[in-house]
Parts: structure tokens; sequence; C-alpha cells
């Protein structure tokens, strides 16, 4: 198959670990931001973590240099824009991208204006080119309920008109679910969608919790329900979805190689599974590369391919309108699956 020509869909990728190098050489020059090197390909180096990372907090260590030059709201518009033109041109009809509104607050844009200089950079590209988006904003787990709060207050407003779901990140600690349950309960009332990341750094337990005590719909990531037998039965049993992001846990260490990673099992075994980026650009990688990555290493073919496609279809936080149109790629291909 050729996976660049294939239509795609993508649920987790992160908009400040998916910045062209370029780009912040540019925004920096224009805002007189310090950075480490204005050479592109040295600035390339800066910013994507390599394979052999120690951790998921080595990895998490690349998003500072694109946070430095994201605090303006013609730079996330842009920034945006870029992101689903990228997209666009690998053949991606639809992509949810999620970002940390509180993150671009250091000179003093309100979170109102952030999220909605995002929504303005997706709908520009949306104008543009052949692909469909919505927005994730999410809450940092290394910060207070309280912040939870303001993000999602803030961000209701949104709901609706490009905003579509809610997500807690970054570091991930055991049982981080219990001090989130208010935040993303009223999340849930105000109509956000929830999707949590969990299971990323081998504690199965988190993804019960962000199940049952947060309402998730959709795990990011999930690995570790590998170590977790009663995680693996809710997961399966309520159909839950993984976002699985192949590169990106090979570096943070969630499998070793490969080859080891779970996703293949899980698909073979009924667990619905969607294939991500996670971080274009601090993975180094496209949904292209994931799906030839995905297809290289197991031995699926293009049956796994349609299933795995409608999954993402079914799982997407999109209007019935936009998945009628996605499901359309599908016909015919997907029929047998």
């Amino acid at each position: 198959m050729n996976y660049s020509k294939m239509p795609k869909i993508e649920l987790h990728c992160h908009l400040d670990g998916s910045v062209r190098p370029e780009t912040i050489i540019d925004l920096a020059r224009k805002d007189g931001i310090h950075i480490p090197s204005f050479d592109r390909e040295e600035m390339r180096g800066e910013l994507i973590a390599p394979l052999d990372c120690e951790s998921l907090d080595e990895y998490l260590e690349k998003f500072s240099i694109p946070n430095d030059v994201m605090q303006s709201k013609e730079n996330l518009k842009r920034i945006t824009f870029e992101l689903y033109e990228d997209a666009a041109g690998e053949n991606v009809k639809y992509m949810e991208v999620r970002f940390a509104p509180l993150l671009h607050t250091r000179n003093g844009l309100s979170v109102e204006e952030i999220i909605g200089s995002v929504i303005e950079g997706m709908k520009e590209a949306e104008e543009q080119f052949d692909i469909k988006g919505n927005i994730i904003l999410c809450c940092m787990r290394t910060m207070s309920p309280e912040s939870a709060f303001e993000v999602v207050e803030k961000g209701k407003g949104f709901i609706g008109k490009g905003v579509v779901a809610v997500d807690l990140c970054a570091s991930e600690e055991e049982g981080f679910c219990g001090k989130f349950i208010e935040p993303i309960a009223l999340a849930r009332e105000y109509g956000y969608r929830v999707t949590i990341h969990a299971g990323e750094t081998g504690i199965g337990k988190n993804v019960i919790e962000a199940v049952e005590w947060l309402g998730a719909e959709r795990i990011g990531h999930g690995v570790y329900i590998t170590n977790c037998p009663d995680a693996y039965q809710v997961v399966k049993e309520k159909g839950i979805v993984l976002e699985v992001c192949p590169t990106s846990n090979v570096q943070t260490k969630a499998v070793a190689e490969f080859r080891d990673h779970p996703l293949y099992d899980f698909h073979r075994d009924g667990i619905k599974i969607t294939i991500n980026t996670d971080n274009r650009t601090v993975s180094d990688t496209t949904m292209t590369k994931e799906c030839e990555v995905v297809w290289g290493e197991f031995a699926m073919n293009e049956e796994d391919y349609w299933a795995i496609y409608m999954n993402s279809v079914e799982a997407a936080f999109a209007s019935d309108e936009v998945k009628a149109g996605l499901r359309k790629h599908g016909d015919g291909s997907a029929a047998s699956v």
C-alpha cells in the first residue's frame, strides 16, 4: 500500500510538539526570542527526541523551545494552520489537535484569546485544504485541580465551535485521576467529550480510574493495560478506544522497540486502536511514517488498515456530518471489515 495516498485520521496530536523548526526560527527572529540556534538542522536536533530517550520526562523536555514562540495570537494561529497544512499534505482527512492553553499565557494572553487563535488557524486551514478538524483542551496533571477548572470554564464557550473535548496530560503519576474528578465531571456536564492520557508509563491501574472516575471515552496510549488484567478487561468490555502512538512509545520507553508494541495483539483481540503521531516534530514522524512502521513491523493487511481507519471514524469527536464524509473514504474498501 502507498500509505502517503491512503486517507487517514489522526486523533492524538499535540500542537506544541508539532511545530516546524523553520517556523520556530522565523518567529524567534521576528519576536526577538532567544533560541539555541538559528540553523534549521541544529534546531531540528534541539527539538527531536532520540529513540533512545530514557523516559517520558526526558521526552517532555523537548517542548520548552516551541512554547517560547507560542505566546502571541498570531503565532498560535500560524502554527495551528501549518500543522493542519502538513497533515492535509499527507492525506489526513480529519485531525484532532490538542494543546494546553495555560502554557501560552506568559505574555498576558487570556485563555479565551489563546483558544480562539488556535481555532482560527484550524478553520483557515479547513477553508484552504481538504481536511476537517477539532481542538482538544489539555489540563496539565502537574498543575492544580483549580487550573483544570479554569480551562474547563473558559473553554466552554467554544464547545461546538471548534473545541470538542478535554484531556489530562504531562508526567504520569499513580492515582492522578483522583485529583481531577470534579473538574472533569464539570467538563462532561458542559458537554466536553473526554480523552485522558493514561497507562503510558507503567501504571495500568490509571486507565481503570480514567474510565471509571473521569468518564474517559478514549485513552491516550494505554500501553500498560498489558500489565493490569483489570484495566485490560475494562478497556475491552467497555469499548474504550486507545490512541496508539508507536514512535512516541518507543521514545518514552513505554516499549523497548517497535516489535514489542502490543498494538497488534490489542487489535487482534478486539480492542479498538487508532494510530497517531503524538508529536510530529518531537517524534520526527508523520501519519504516513507511523503507518509504514506499523504495517511493516506486524503481519497486518489492507483489511486491518480499514478496520483501524473505521475505528478512528467512530471514535472521532466529530459531528455526524463530518463522520459521514469520513466513512465514504472507507466505503467499498472497508466493506469486508
